[in-house]
């Protein structure tokens, strides 16, 4: 069967943001995101999973351990296990992204200050 947004678990999360599971298993995440404008991530880390974000339409900034990054549509950035990052949406338009996280990231989330 094929994975859509439309078939798959929906969730909110921080200022209006939301997920779709694509893929939900121990070993793999696959989620599928929406950031309104001007909304941001908390900075944390995690320290068993690495992940790849996929920027799908719009444009992410991503802080990678002080690094910023202006990520666009059809480009991505790994972040390594226990790297600090925040995804932060700077624009005035919605952003969409794939966060993929090899091995699951739930309860493997340290906020940092």
């Amino acid at each position: 069967m094929k994975t859509t947004k439309e078939n798959s678990r929906k969730y909110s999360w921080g200022s209006n943001c939301l997920g779709w599971h694509l893929v939900n298993t121990e070993a793999l995440s696959v989620i599928q995101e929406l950031m309104p404008p001007h909304t941001a991530e908390v900075k944390h880390k995690h320290l068993n999973c690495q992940q790849f974000f996929f920027v799908l339409k719009g444009k992410a900034t991503l802080d990678v351990e002080g690094q910023v990054a202006i990520v666009k549509a059809h480009e991505g950035i790994h972040i390594r296990k226990n790297q600090v990052h925040q995804i932060k949406n700077e624009s005035d338009s919605d952003l969409e992204f794939v966060v993929i996280s090899q091995p699951h990231s739930h309860n493997d989330r340290e906020p940092i200050d």
